[in-house]
Formats: structure tokens, sequence, C-alpha cells
């Protein structure tokens, strides 16, 4: 054989899983070797759910994505800011950015 022949050379792997079960048909009976998915093993039976537990970590998550939000709003508001007084500097203008200064008091 040449290597142009080796090269074109198909090999077939056998179906396991869901894909042999959709070409056997939708309503084909189970194959008895094949495991099936038993959800028991998730199930929490024997423990009790720690409600107060629950609520703190969800009170400390509402937390976290609140501090992220005011973060995000903060940074959106000061790069606002500062495109502002830019776009004033890149116009040549004078007295861009205003320095605020309180009345003396007598």
């Amino acid at each position: 054989m040449s290597k142009a022949q080796d090269s074109g050379r198909v090999l077939k792997f056998p179906l396991r899983g869901r894909h042999q079960q959709l070409r056997r048909g939708p309503l084909a009976a189970p194959d008895p070797d094949e495991p099936i998915d038993d959800l028991a093993q998730y199930e929490e039976e024997d423990r009790e759910i720690d409600y107060r537990h629950r609520m703190i970590m969800n009170v400390i998550a509402v937390a976290v994505v609140a501090l992220l939000v005011g973060a995000g709003v903060w940074l959106a508001d000061t790069i606002a800011d500062m495109q502002k007084i830019q776009d004033c500097m890149l116009q040549g203008r004078q007295n861009c950015a205003p320095i605020e200064v309180s009345p003396l008091k007598h």
C-alpha cells in the first residue's frame, strides 16, 4: 500500500449510550445492562435544612452583589466625568474643571 491509501482509512467506532438508544428507536425497551441514572443519591432525607445558615448566606450574597453594582455605577460615573473633562480640554477650552471654593466667612 502507498501512503495515499493509508491516509484515507476510516475507522468505525461502536455507538454507546444515548446514540445507541436513538438508533433502536424512541419506543425501544431499555437495555438491562445499561445503568439507570438514579437521583436518590442526591436526596437529603436524613439531614434537615439549616434555614438560619441559608438566610445568612443569602444576606451575604445580596450584600456582595449590591457592593459590586455600587462599584460599577461609581466607576461608570467617574469615567463619564473624566470623559467630559477630556473632551473639554481637547477642544482647547480653559476652565474645564472648575474649582469649587466655599465663600469666606467674616
